[in-house]
């Protein structure tokens, strides 16, 4: 822009007779000695600004405590248990940064129990602390007092890469690579033969979309499973799991995003999932949690209430307010 304006005005003086020919060119020449290095200071100046924000970013890493623990983990059993668990962003045991000001508490208290061979829900309001709940039970953080065990086992003393062999996790976010269908089934159970793998997909319901991709197991799907629907990578994530077949399964609004029909097929595929396992599942819909054998009401980082969905109908509490609300909202939308 300043070179243009210097070219244009020194025209029109030079037209004009009010300066010369040659000090027209000097004036060239100044611009372009001096607005290139501005230009090429302002373009430093801003990458220097983005290696600030990254370079804190990287030091915010660095200084995370690193989980560590033993590598023998041999519970009695898998039953998840919370004994007086509290969890805060920005406490000094999890490390975990909430950002400018002072520490939100998130859990306060929590007591509850996932038995074995049951599926325990967990429902309440918008952050109530059900997915941190979630999270803590994966060792994805620590709590900040109390004790989550498995087995009997406190997991604070277990390495995280140790612990996980026992989990699978289906979140409503699905990770899924640029690579063929059968490669990211494989990632639940990294030995799995292809026999193994083709059995897990149609346990999933996958069998169905993967016959109309061009080169069925094999096809590529894009970054994230930019190529599949939202229903179809999450039928992949539950293939992934049914192959890994671990004990313990975390479940998180893994079909909140789903139609009706997709729902349906992804619920199918979950049944055969759970059978046997500890479950905990995170629900927003009162349908996907009317199975569950017990239901655990958060409420402000609190356990509010427990029991079936029988006996938390009868209580007229929180859950039964949810679930009449629900019911009418869909009566509504259904006129």
């Amino acid at each position: 822009m300043g070179k243009a304006t210097t070219i244009l005005v020194g025209v029109a003086l030079v037209l004009s007779g009010n300066i010369g020919f040659v000090t027209y060119i000097m004036f060239l020449l100044a611009a372009s000695i001096i607005y290139m290095p501005m230009s090429t200071m302002f373009e430093s100046t801003t990458e220097l600004l983005l290696i600030g924000t990254h370079t804190a970013r990287l030091r915010e890493i660095n200084n995370e405590p690193i989980q560590a623990g033993s590598s023998d983990f041999h519970p009695q059993g898998h039953d998840i248990a919370f004994d007086d668990v509290t969890f805060s962003y920005e406490s000094e045991k999890t490390g975990v940064s909430a950002g400018a000001g002072s520490a939100k508490t998130v859990l306060n208290g929590v007591s509850l129990v996932a038995k074995q061979g049951e599926v325990t829900a967990l429902v309440g309001p918008s952050g109530s602390g059900k997915s941190t709940v979630s999270k803590l039970a994966a060792r994805f953080w620590d709590p900040g007092s109390g004790t989550v065990t498995v087995g009997g086992v406190d997991i604070d003393t277990i390495a995280p890469e140790t612990l996980l062999t026992d989990y699978s996790v289906v979140f409503q976010d699905v990770l899924l690579f640029n690579d063929t269908v059968m490669q990211n089934i494989r990632l639940g159970r990294r030995d799995a033969t292809d026999e193994e793998v083709l059995a897990a997909a149609r346990a999933a319901n996958c069998d169905e979309f993967i016959a109309r991709l061009p080169n069925g197991y094999h096809t590529k799907i894009g970054e994230n499973g930019s190529t599949l629907s939202g229903g179809e990578r999450q039928r992949i994530s539950i293939a992934r799991a049914l192959l890994k077949n671990a004990p313990i399964v975390l479940l998180d609004e893994a079909t909140a995003s789903l139609d009706a029909e997709n729902e349906t097929k992804v619920q199918q595929a979950l049944s055969r999932l759970l059978t046997g396992k500890t479950v905990l599942i995170i629900a927003h819909r009162m349908r996907t949690v009317a199975q569950a054998d017990k239901i655990v009401v958060l409420d402000e980082g609190r356990v509010a209430e427990g029991g079936s969905p029988k006996e938390l109908m009868a209580q007229n509490g929180i859950f039964a307010h949810m679930a009449t609300l629900q019911n009418q909202s869909q009566r509504w939308t259904l006129k």
